[in-house]
């Protein structure tokens, strides 16, 4: 069965010029099939701000209006992704720029209001692998954004994270697939002030102790949520850390097992 790696990479490195710089040459050196999926909620938030839209965010999650769809779908699909397959071009690396909406390959449905109207933002319902799986053996690497679409017409603010999972979770059946979450720490630590106190391994028992302890909280509790529901569809390896931990045999991070 043929390895496929799917990187998704957060504000810390989209944000620093230099650090993007860096991750894209490292990137474009991966051997074998892979797949970038990027976030950017910090850089809308920039724009936003210039813009005078003001930003809404609950429980950190952002709500997402129609003046806000504009200004991620400008953010995301825009100027991240193009710079991103720019430079992916300028090192070697043959890049194709993806929202869920191009083709086909990502359908979602408005969250539906509960509690909180998140706006439009969307939850992942089915993902179509057959023109990815066209690229993939053609060493065209897909670059997805954090956007979806409903099948109708609307495009959809959804989690970076979660299109990573879903992704992963699409290609288990034909792929030995492995998840790389990028993050800014070096993994999960047992002292969010010691970098170095990274979890080396984490399975359901030590995430419910370490959830009931308090030091998994916060943002990392959607991250691990989402690794452990891709271990539960057949993914077969998640893990979570820096980036360097793709091409540096030497950096600690998180592997997380079911």
């Amino acid at each position: 069965m043929k390895k496929l790696k799917i990187v998704k990479i957060g504000g810390n490195i989209i944000d620093d010029p230099g650090e993007l710089n860096n991750f894209l040459k490292e990137f474009s050196k991966l051997e074998g099939l892979k797949i970038l999926v990027h976030g950017g909620g910090k850089s809308a938030t920039t724009l936003a701000n210039k813009m005078g839209v003001e930003v809404k965010m609950i429980e950190g999650r952002r709500i997402t209006d129609i003046e806000t769809l504009d200004i991620v779908t400008m953010t995301y699909a825009g100027k991240i992704n193009k710079t991103i397959v720019a430079q992916l071009q300028a090192n070697g690396c043959n890049a194709l720029g993806f929202t869920g909406a191009d083709g086909n390959t990502i359908l979602a449905e408005k969250r539906p209001v509960k509690n909180i109207d998140y706006g439009l933002a969307g939850d992942v319902v089915q993902v179509n692998t057959a023109v990815l799986q066209l690229l993939l053996p053609n060493a065209i690497t897909p670059v997805f954004c954090a956007l979806t679409h409903d099948g109708n017409g609307q495009l959809l603010n959804t989690n970076a994270d979660t299109i990573a999972a879903e992704l992963a979770i699409a290609f288990a059946k034909d792929y030995y697939v492995e998840l790389y979450y990028c993050f800014e720490k070096n993994g999960l630590l047992k002292d969010v002030k010691d970098p170095d106190s990274v979890v080396l391994n984490v399975d359901t028992q030590m995430y419910n102790s370490l959830l009931a302890e308090g030091i998994i909280a916060d943002g990392m509790l959607p991250k691990l949520n989402n690794c452990f529901y891709a271990l539960k569809h057949q993914v077969s390896k998640v893990c979570i850390g820096k980036a360097e931990m793709l091409y540096n045999s030497n950096s600690k991070f998180t592997t997380i097992q079911e």
